[in-house]
Parts: C-alpha cells; structure tokens; sequence
C-alpha cells in the first residue's frame, strides 16, 4: 500500500513538474493566436493569425528577420565547428597524452564558469586585441587600419568565440561517452584487411558513431541558436534573434512578442525533428549493416 501511493505520489510530481516545464511555452503558443484587440494576459479575445501578420510586417525599428537569418548562420557554423572539433577530440583522447587531463577539466570548466564572465572575458579579449592592431597600424602607418579599422568583434569572431565556449564542451561530453564503449576490434579487424588509417576511419569507426555525431549537431545549434548569456558583451554591433528579443520584452506591449516566441519554438522544434528523423535513420543503417566474416586464425 505505502509503495502503490509513493508512486502515485512520484507521478503526481511528475505531472507538475512536466506541466511547469511547459505550461509557459503552451501559454505563449495560445496567445500569439488573439484577435487584433488580444492582450498579454488571459482571457482571450478573439482568435486569428493577426499578429504573426504583424510580425512579418515588422516589428518597430528592428530587424527581425536580419536577426533571425544571423541566428541561423551563426548556429549552422557552430554546429559545424562543434561536430568537428568534438570528433578531434575524441579521437585524440583515446590515448593518453601530455596534459591531457588538464586540457578535459580546462575545456569542462567553461560549463561551471557563470556565462556573464565568459561573455566578459571574450569580449575583453578582443578590445586587446583591437587595441594591439590599432597601436600596430599607427606606429607602422598602416592606412587602412587608421582609416577603417574599428574592431575585430563580430558575430563570427567573438560571438563565435562565445558561443564555442557553451557548445564544445557538451560535444566533447558525448564522444568521450562515445569513444568510451568503442569496440576498437573493428578497427584492428579493418586493417588486418589492408585499410589505412583514413580507410579505417571512413568505413569502420565514422559509421558506427555517425548517431552520435548527429547528437552533437544537435547540440551544437540549438544551444547555439538560444543562447543569449554569453553572446550578451561579445556578439559585437549585430544581435542574434535571443538577443532581439530580449530587447523586445521590454518595448513590445502586444502579442507580436508571443508570435515572435512561438515562431522561433517552431524552428527550434523542427531543427530537433530532422535531428532526431536523421539520428534514427542512421542508426537503423548501423544497426542493420551484415555481420563482418571472422578472420581465418
């Protein structure tokens, strides 16, 4: 009796706790869909596309749709760098090497460091380092950096730079993970058959973690694509969407901002979609490739 109603009891907080999750993200979604004289709050007053219509005639004196192309770009690349950069990794870390543990806890940290300091920290960075260019181009009359240099900060410097920080390290989690339970008896059966190094990657390791990877390409633009804490001091004189939006909390007093939000949920969701479609997709492959023959003893 006392264990049937803990698990009622666990469920119960369950419910909550899912209904807390989301009940903010399902309110918005609702009252995007008010009628031209809709509010902020329930109860709703009609119910029509009109703010979405309003949404992409524009929204004030700010570019939407510039920021939210630059919030796709940006994520992409990220993605891309963080797919990249987590393979190396693991890869690398398989053997032991120099320092090797100071480079893991020295790359992990950045998830523990406040995000506001990293964006700090980046930031500052670069004005040294526009500082050094600046210094550099006056004492060697460098022209064109006394006449149009103004700073190397921009959405795929130091934004970028931010942005690197939050996603690599949950890239790197994943394939350690990953490269943890590696079954290395496929890649000494590979070149026993006469694979090189490149063979045996391309044909024995890269589709067996190919799941994986789409995990951390996952990762790495949605985490990209929402962030706003790190990107807040260095993304330079041109704001993603998250941070657009920021601004528009405070300015927006209709339900364009709901529409604006649900919007970007859509996205957000259907970048997950195809993640997930492809990571089942590629792992029904994997799991379906022909035994490999026993090699004669």
């Amino acid at each position: 009796m006392i264990n049937r109603n803990f698990r009622i009891m666990l469920g119960l907080f369950f419910s909550l706790f899912i209904i807390f999750l989301y009940g903010p993200t399902i309110s918005i979604l609702v009252l995007s869909f008010q009628g031209p004289e809709g509010g902020l709050t329930f109860p709703m007053r009609g119910f029509s596309t009109f703010w979405f219509e309003s949404l992409f005639d524009g929204v004030g004196v700010i570019d939407i749709w510039g920021a939210f192309g630059r919030s796709i770009r940006l994520g992409l690349v990220v993605m891309v760098l963080t797919v990249i950069l987590s393979l190396c990794a693991g890869m690398a870390f398989r053997k032991h090497f120099a320092l090797s543990a100071f480079l893991f806890y020295a790359t992990i940290s950045s998830l523990i460091v406040p995000s506001i300091v990293i964006s700090l920290g980046v930031a500052l960075e670069f004005r040294i380092l526009d500082d050094i260019i600046k210094y550099v181009g006056g004492n060697m009359q460098i022209q064109w950096i006394i006449n149009d240099f103004r700073t190397t900060m921009g959405l795929f410097t130091s934004g970028l730079g931010a942005q690197l920080t939050w996603t690599l390290p949950f890239g790197l989690l994943i394939m350690f993970a990953v490269f943890n339970r590696f079954d290395p008896s496929y890649e000494e059966a590979a070149r026993d058959l006469g694979a090189g190094p490149w063979q045996t990657f391309k044909e024995a390791v890269l589709p067996i973690i190919a799941p994986s990877l789409i995990g951390v390409a996952l990762f790495g633009f949605t985490l990209s694509y929402d962030e706003i804490a790190r990107s807040s001091q260095a993304i330079g004189g041109l704001n993603t969407l998250p941070l657009e939006l920021r601004g528009l909390t405070t300015t927006v007093t209709d339900p364009t901002i709901y529409a604006l939000g649900t919007l970007t949920t859509a996205v957000s969701f259907c970048a997950i979609f195809l993640f997930l479609t492809l990571f089942f997709i590629l792992r029904r492959r994997t799991s379906k490739r022909p035994p490999q023959e026993s090699l004669p003893s």
